[in-house]
């Protein structure tokens, strides 16, 4: 097979093969619903131990005309592109297999999303095959675009510090802010966060009417987001009532004056041109601010913000699908630009008004 690199250009009408691990959860159904639909990609494999030999609309309803089983993934296919949706820890163990099977590969886990074996050991477990993070590239397409092309292996960015950092990272890159500010973050997800496999806090009478704190303090995509943004963030999660979505406020103190016209410039120069970004800050109607449920089932986000001068103080609002922008959807238009294809292709859908609880 041709390496990645060979792929780019002007292949924009090139149908690449494409295999699903994991394909069973949440974030493995959305790749799917995302490849099938693709102009670029055919899927070859969906693998799942528990489903093995089952149709992939049996556990997916919603993909109940596809033509395609799920097969167990001690045996992948050889193909060009190879999405790991799996738990924090099998990709580290089976990276080799991977990257044997396909010369492509998108994990969405945790596993290279850090840069050094010392971080794993500070925020997880430590990291049985550290010589792999110095090969793979970090997506968040909007920050990382450039670093993204013929990329052999690419890390999807985790769904609160994906959220966290569109709100934040252009005030550092516009030198709103300079790092030495007091940064406090509350990230509000919904149930989907917790996987297919969820556990008891994730049962319906559990989670219902609940903003419940989960992780006051030490939760692991701070890891992202500090050494994105270069500086230390207060970071807490709260699990909330919704099936989709993450919604993070951050509170920033800069310490020079700051005007709202610095702060539309800020985000103006960096998502004027981003596909997947709208601002939403203040206007009129019933959304004025982002929503979770404004971009339920797409790769949109939504950022915006507010000045409080009385307070010296920014707060900054965004809002994901944290199945979509969060996992599946960037983990495709991160694919999308390493292998030279359309940025948009397979990720056009623009949502649904009305909707019930994302």
């Amino acid at each position: 097979m041709a390496t990645a690199t060979d792929r780019r250009g002007d292949e924009s009408a090139e149908t690449l093969t494409a295999s699903i691990v994991g394909a069973s959860g949440f974030t493995g159904g959305e790749l799917l619903r995302l490849l099938v639909g693709h102009p670029n990609f055919e899927v070859e494999q969906a693998t799942s131990r528990e489903y093995a030999n089952k149709t992939v609309g049996s556990v997916h309803p919603n993909l109940r005309g596809a033509d395609l089983r799920f097969s167990d993934p001690g045996d992948l296919d050889s193909v060009d592109a190879l999405f790991a949706a799996t738990p924090h820890g099998v990709s580290m163990q089976q990276i080799d297999a991977f990257e044997d099977a396909a010369d492509t590969v998108v994990d969405l886990s945790a596993d290279f999303r850090l840069d050094t074996e010392a971080e794993y050991d500070e925020w997880y477990d430590g990291h049985v095959c550290p010589e792999y993070l110095d090969e793979a590239v970090y997506a968040l397409p909007e920050f990382t675009r450039e670093e993204l092309p013929g990329a052999d292996l690419i890390a999807a960015g985790g769904c609160n510090a994906t959220a966290t950092l569109l709100g934040l990272k252009p005030l550092f890159d516009a030198d709103v802010l300079d790092g030495d500010e007091q940064v406090v973050v509350d990230v509000k997800v919904g149930s989907s966060e917790g996987g297919a496999g969820g556990g008891k806090a994730s049962n319906h009478a559990e989670r219902s009417g609940v903003v419940r704190p989960y992780a006051p303090t030490g939760h692991r995509h701070e890891a992202e987001i500090e050494a994105m943004l270069g500086t230390s963030v207060s970071f807490t999660a709260h699990a909330v009532d919704m099936v989709r979505g993450a919604s993070a406020t951050s509170h920033v103190f800069p310490d020079h004056p700051v005007s709202k016209g610095d702060l539309w410039t800020a985000y103006r120069d960096a998502y004027e041109d981003e596909p997947f970004v709208r601002l939403v800050a203040g206007g009129s109607g019933v959304y004025r601010y982002p929503e979770p449920k404004a971009v339920a089932g797409t790769n949109h986000a939504e950022v915006g913000f507010e000045l409080d001068p009385g307070n010296e103080r920014v707060v900054v609002f965004s809002a994901i699908d944290n199945l979509m922008k969060g996992s599946a959807g960037q983990a495709v238009h991160a694919a999308n630009v390493a292998l030279g294809f359309e940025e948009t292709a397979g990720l056009e859908f623009s949502g649904l008004h009305p909707v019930g609880s994302p």
